[in-house]
């Protein structure tokens, strides 16, 4: 599979305390360069559990160019993570360029 930014993937994401894992939608914001040099990709997380954390945005249909998602859900920008592009279990979707776009600025705010 060719992984591209903006892809909606299912993949295993560790908890941040490192007890386990869970699989969960995740957003690739790692730039298609840096995806076809690597075996890696960097994602952030998403999740059914709505919160208006300060680093977190919404995500439902409408931001999405092609995929479903069941449920509305949010992005958890601060919930980065590199992982191995084998471990992708399918790909959901694809979002539109703008809400890329407000992941990317808002970890921008992140890392300053």
């Amino acid at each position: 599979m060719i992984v591209e930014q903006r892809d909606l993937l299912l993949v295993p994401f560790p908890f941040s305390d490192q007890s386990g894992k869970k699989v969960r939608p995740v957003i690739v914001v790692s730039n298609n360069h840096f995806n076809a040099s690597s075996e890696d990709m960097i994602v952030v997380g998403v999740t059914s559990n709505i919160t208006k954390d300060t680093y977190t945005l919404t995500l439902d249909n409408k931001d999405l160019e092609e995929g479903k998602l069941l449920e509305s859900s949010c992005i958890k920008v601060e919930n980065i993570l590199k992982i191995d592009q084998e471990l992708i279990i399918k790909k959901m979707g694809r979002l539109k360029e703008e809400k890329v776009r407000e992941i990317l600025s808002l970890l921008q705010t992140i890392l300053k």
